[in-house]
C-alpha cells in the first residue's frame, strides 16, 4: 500500500532543497506523476528529508526514481542506440546513489546525520531509478513514527542531485483499542 495518505504534512521537512524544486514535487500525489516536476538539491549533492507519519507504520519497500533526462534518441549514434536504450532515457548522473535511511530520529541535520547508526543503507542501481521498488529489511522498519531520508551522494558526484518520484511502501500497524477489552475475573 502506498503510505502518502498517512504523512503527517504539517510536519515534512527537507534541508539542501531548491525552493523552486522542493520535496512536495516528489512525494505528493499527482506531482510526483508530473515528469516536468523534482526534487532538486541546493548548495551541494545532499539531501535530508524528515517526514512523520499520522500513525504507526510498517515500512516494506521504497521507490526513489531519477529524473528523465530531455535526450533526442535518433541523435545517438546507432552503435550506442543499439545498447539499451531505456538507459538513455533516464539521467543517471544527478539521481541519488547512496540513501541512508533513519526510523524515528527527529531533529536530524547534515552536522549530526552520521551519529546515527542508519536502519538502512541502498544504493541504487539504474533499476531502481526507472521505478523499481528496493525492498527495505522489513524487521527494522515495525513501528515507524517517521522516516528520515538522507541522500548523500548521487551517480556522478555533481552538484546537483535530482529525485522525481518518492513512493513509500507498507501497511499501518493495527493497535489495540485497550478501552474495548474487559477484564477477566477469577473466581
Amino acid at each position: 500500500v502506498d503510505l502518502l495518505d498517512f504523512v503527517d504534512w504539517t510536519g515534512v521537512e527537507c534541508l539542501n532543497q531548491n525552493t523552486a524544486h522542493p520535496l512536495p514535487n516528489a512525494l505528493k500525489q499527482g506531482y510526483r506523476e508530473d515528469e516536468g516536476l523534482n526534487l532538486e538539491s541546493d548548495a551541494d549533492e545532499q539531501l535530508l528529508m524528515y517526514i512523520p507519519f499520522t500513525q504507526v507504520i510498517k515500512l516494506h519497500s521504497i521507490v526513489i526514481k531519477g529524473p528523465e533526462e530531455e535526450v533526442d534518441l535518433q541523435s545517438v549514434h546507432q552503435a550506442q542506440a543499439a545498447c539499451n536504450t531505456l538507459l538513455y532515457k533516464f539521467n543517471m548522473s544527478i539521481s541519488p546513489q547512496t540513501v541512508k535511511l533513519y526510523t524515528n530520529k527527529e531533529h536530524m541535520g547534515f552536522s549530526n546525520v552520521s551519529d546515527f547508526p542508519p536502519s538502512d543503507t541502498l544504493t541504487l542501481s539504474p533499476e531502481n531509478l526507472q521505478g523499481k521498488p528496493v525492498v527495505l529489511k522489513y524487521v527494522k522498519f515495525q513501528n515507524v513514527r517517521s522516516l528520515t531520508i538522507f541522500i548523500e551522494d548521487n551517480q556522478s558526484g555533481s552538484d546537483i542531485t535530482k529525485v522525481q518520484k518518492i513512493i513509500l511502501q507498507g501497511t499501518t500497524v493495527e493497535t489495540t483499542d485497550m478501552k474495548g477489552l474487559k477484564k477477566i475475573e477469577e473466581h
